[in-house]
């Protein structure tokens, strides 16, 4: 099983009454709430932990694109994963992704995945994303109906790229290129690609297609994910695809600690703020055409229960105590061997070979994730390596799975009076 370090790169200073209930932290967010070099102070901080992570064993260090919100503050991918990917040594640079349609041309995403590939010496995952309604129709005013077609044209187009050995002329229904001649090219062959999903059934077809890694990248848990993510392997059964666990990838809020007690502690607090700015409001989550009829048919054959609709409001409110949070499946948490459990349950029950584990999240103090990271990477990863360790990964570059096994770095203290300023500044 692989492990890819992940956080959302969430603004710490919100006010506690932003945003009023119902109104999202998306699209119309006041600017005003966010000061430029505390911005600059949390973009640093996440570059340290991901350079940490790859000292500590994860597999891949994952970064994804979002608009206008403080949510996520990653409008470009590729920009994080430039500052990481030639400070780092093993870990693969998983891009989760660049969102196609948004490109234009969509040549800028086959030069700077290259460049990020040849600056990590081929370890970069290629994630193609088709983009959140709140950034892809609002922030970008793509018409949704036009997203499909826009991601399709612009993969084949950046594959393409990668691919011809000549300069060639690409005239497509959205991009028209006389010269199309890509510098530099990958050292990859070709990246492994990715493309995450909530459930569309257009994209169950490209990835089963394609034998590309589907991600489900919802924060929802097992518990709610289940559902979803049966009808997945059921499409891909049924259709001839591959059923390697590690064509699987699924994203999980981890908060570790020596004890339980220590764990509600660290994290209550920043789990409510994730909680509290995570969702858009419903003026941008739902515009007309971005969904077909074909996956609203299947997300209506799996409409939420009164009581999950109810867990969602408390857990956005902040309503749930810890407990309750991680009962219902929103984070794994407690002492490294209880979160071991519990990732192996998650894992076998979904049949998850690639975990996008958030050791991040919130207003959480660069101090407590760094302690996270290293918990989680020195106690937790070991106790799972052997999970689908019979099945073949062809959806992580072979240069990051030549990494040492285990931490690349010894600790000399025990991980309880390890200091922020020894795991994030290194040795």
């Amino acid at each position: 099983m692989k492990f890819h370090w992940f956080a959302e790169v969430t603004y710490d200073g919100l006010p506690d009454a932003f945003p009023a209930p119902g109104q999202g932290a998306w699209v119309d967010s006041p600017i005003g709430l966010a000061d430029p070099r505390r911005v600059g102070e949390n973009y640093r901080m996440f570059v340290r932990l991901m350079q940490q992570a790859d000292r500590d064993g994860f597999d891949g260090l994952a970064v994804n694109e979002h608009h206008q919100t403080p949510f996520a503050m990653t409008p470009s991918p590729n920009l994080l994963a430039a500052s990481v990917a030639g400070s780092t040594e093993h870990a693969a640079i998983l891009v989760i992704g660049d969102s196609l349609a948004l490109y234009n041309p969509p040549t800028r995403v086959a030069e700077e995945l290259a460049y990020l590939d040849c600056l990590s010496d081929g370890r970069v995952i290629a994630g193609f994303v088709f983009g959140t309604p709140m950034d892809s129709a609002f922030a970008y005013a793509r018409p949704p109906i036009e997203l499909r077609e826009r991601f399709h044209e612009a993969r084949d187009l950046v594959l393409r790229a990668w691919r011809e050995p000549e300069p060639f002329a690409f005239n497509g229904k959205y991009n028209q290129l006389r010269y199309v001649n890509v510098w530099p090219r990958p050292v990859q062959e070709r990246p492994p690609i990715w493309v995450p999903g909530s459930g569309s059934v257009e994209t169950w077809e490209l990835v089963t297609r394609e034998n590309y890694c589907y991600g489900h990248l919802s924060f929802s848990g097992l518990r709610a994910a289940k559902p979803l993510v049966d009808r997945y392997w059921d499409y891909v059964a049924a259709n001839g695809g591959d059923m390697n666990p590690h064509r699987m990838a699924f994203t999980q809020l981890i908060c570790v600690a020596d004890s339980d007690a220590e764990a509600e502690r660290r994290y209550a607090d920043a789990v409510k703020y994730f909680q509290r700015v995570k969702d858009p409001s419903m003026r941008f989550a739902t515009p007309p055409g971005y969904t077909s009829p074909a996956s609203m048919r299947g997300m209506l054959g799996r409409t939420a229960t009164p009581e999950a609709l109810e867990d969602k409001r408390r857990a956005v409110s902040g309503e749930m105590s810890f407990w309750e949070y991680d009962e219902k499946g929103y984070i794994i948490a407690g002492t490294p061997d209880r979160v071991a459990q519990r990732v192996r349950e998650l894992a076998t029950e979904l049949r998850v070979g690639q975990l996008i584990a958030s050791l991040h999240m919130g207003d959480l103090p660069e101090e407590t994730a760094a302690e996270n990271t290293h918990l989680f990477g020195s106690q937790v990863i070991p106790q799972l390596r052997d999970l689908w360790a019979d099945e073949p990964d062809h959806w992580t570059p072979v240069a990051s799975q030549r990494r040492p096994a285990g931490p690349t770095t010894t600790p000399t203290t025990t991980p309880t009076t390890v200091g922020a300023a020894a795991l994030v500044g290194g040795n």
